[in-house]
């Protein structure tokens, strides 16, 4: 059952925890990334050093940008990195496969720099800067920008750190040395420079181990959408009077007229609240205040989510492969086509889910997951053996399927997972998956759908007869609602 670091290496769970790092799985990223407000807020002085090395790297950007226009050639250069893949952690859904940072990220950021760090390393509001900032402004960077920024820029320390490991508790069959490219940056020659590691090394390529403390999951500590929702609490804690109410009349003015029985969206509350923080942007400043304020909440919630994520995707995991070699035929390996392999793998999930307590691994805390994202992990990193291949298709123009299960170009089977909840399962089941299978040319497919309660049940069942799609074999139903245990059952 090789599907974490530890099961391929070798090593026992608990030598990584007592190292205080975090047990990746290479079949597939796992939803935590890297927080910087962790390594500002930290106690730790390397992780503040990190933090004010990002800041270091920010002025320098900010400089170049100030002494004139970035030629594409810098871009290229200083803004421009690979996703750093070797770490097995963010978004992508499938594999360790990320876009990074290209040219538009390059000529986004350095455009906006100067507007949203105006004050960088002459603060007067907040303690510091925030890489985090630049997601704040209307300039195109999301979180996932954020996210791989920092995991270039802290990349020379997670190098250390892993190599550290490996030389203490590896075996010199699992390491290798291994060059890097853009691992530190030489600011006399103005450049990303290589170094050399003792890494662990797997699929022909090098790993990295990340510290839990600094991980979270979903938003940084600093995020736009907190930002939003503290809008006026935010400004209501300005003592200037003139200034607050300054502010409260211009946001008043952005917001939409209607009359009085229609009320106002959530979209259009959420665009004058950006424009008013364009406007008078102070309010970011003081937002970034509140949150430098409140560290240690900032650790806590950060050290609940990647608890959580250990739960659900390892712990979990562990124990529904566990049921599906014990209760299923899931990994027999069957020369069969690709829509039988992916059809009966996804029927003995269900019948392990369904009747043999596997619906238990679906719910933290007591509450169902809420992403379908979360079950496309989880399918995927079930699928470990198996001499199909089994990846993420790139977008073809019409948007990307979930799963394509293939056997060379001839042999493909397209998979959607979705969750009953889902606002718009009519629409997705009448038209999605038959417009990918055109564009990918093949016309095998499977629908997933998984519901946790009756009502969900019903709504399901009605979409489906209206569509005429009740009982075709393509169409699998997953019942994770909790289930009654045996001993109770009435007979």
């Amino acid at each position: 059952m090789n599907i974490y670091f530890s099961d391929f290496f070798g090593i026992e769970p608990e030598t990584l925890e007592a190292y205080g790092a975090f047990n990746i799985s290479l079949i597939n990223d796992l939803p935590v990334f890297i927080d910087p407000f962790l390594l500002f807020g930290s106690k730790d002085p390397v992780y503040q050093k990190l933090h004010e090395d990002i800041l270091r790297y920010l002025a320098f950007l900010k400089q170049k940008s100030e002494n004139g226009q970035v030629t594409e050639a810098q871009i290229l250069a200083w803004y421009v990195f690979r996703e750093v893949k070797q770490n097995w952690l963010g978004y992508s859904q499938i594999g360790n496969n990320g876009s990074g940072l290209g040219p538009k990220f390059g000529k986004t950021f350095s455009s906006s720099i100067n507007i949203v760090f105006d004050d960088l390393g002459k603060e007067i509001i907040t303690e510091s800067s925030h890489l985090e900032k630049a997601g704040l402004f209307q300039t195109g960077i999301g979180k996932d920008n954020i996210s791989d920024f920092t995991t270039n820029l802290t990349k020379e320390f997670l190098l250390n750190y892993t190599e550290k490991f490996a030389l203490e508790h590896m075996l010199p069959t699992n390491v290798k040395i291994v060059k890097v490219d853009k691992v530190y940056f030489d600011y006399t020659l103005q450049r990303w420079m290589p170094k050399e590691f003792t890494l662990p090394f797997i699929f022909n390529d090098y790993v990295l181990l990340t510290p839990k403390n600094i991980l979270t999951k979903d938003d940084n500590w600093i995020n736009s959408h907190d930002l939003r929702g503290d809008f006026e609490r935010i400004c209501n804690s300005i003592p200037n009077s003139q200034l607050r109410a300054e502010i409260f009349n211009y946001f008043a003015e952005k917001l939409p007229s209607k009359p009085v029985d229609e009320k106002i969206s959530q979209k259009e509350r959420a665009a004058a609240i950006q424009a008013t923080i364009m406007q008078f942007p102070d309010i970011i400043k003081l937002y970034l205040k509140s949150k430098e304020e409140n560290k240690q909440g900032a650790k806590n919630i950060s050290k609940q989510k990647v608890e959580e994520v250990e739960s659900f995707f390892i712990r979990n995991i562990k124990a529904l492969v566990e049921r599906l070699l014990d209760n299923s035929n899931f990994y027999d390996i069957k020369p069969i086509s690709s829509y039988e392999q992916s059809l009966n793998r996804l029927n003995y999930l269900k019948d392990v889910i369904e009747k043999n307590d596997g619906y238990r691994l679906f719910y933290m805390n007591g509450q169902p997951i809420k992403r379908e994202e979360d079950l496309q992990i989880i399918y995927r990193l079930t699928w470990f053996a198996s001499d199909f291949d089994v990846n993420r298709e790139t977008n073809n123009g019409r948007g990307p399927v979930d799963y394509a299960v293939s056997k060379g170009s001839a042999d493909k089977t397209l998979i959607e997972f979705k969750l009953a909840s889902n606002s718009k399962l009519k629409q997705n089941l009448a038209k999605q998956v038959e417009v990918y299978e055109e564009a990918n040319y093949t016309k095998s497919s499977i629908k997933v759908i998984m519901y946790f309660n009756q009502s969900e049940y019903m709504h399901l069942t009605s979409v489906l007869k209206e569509l005429k799609l009740e009982d075709k074999e393509n169409i699998i139903l997953i019942d994770a609602s909790p289930k009654a245990s045996a001993s109770n059952v009435t007979l």
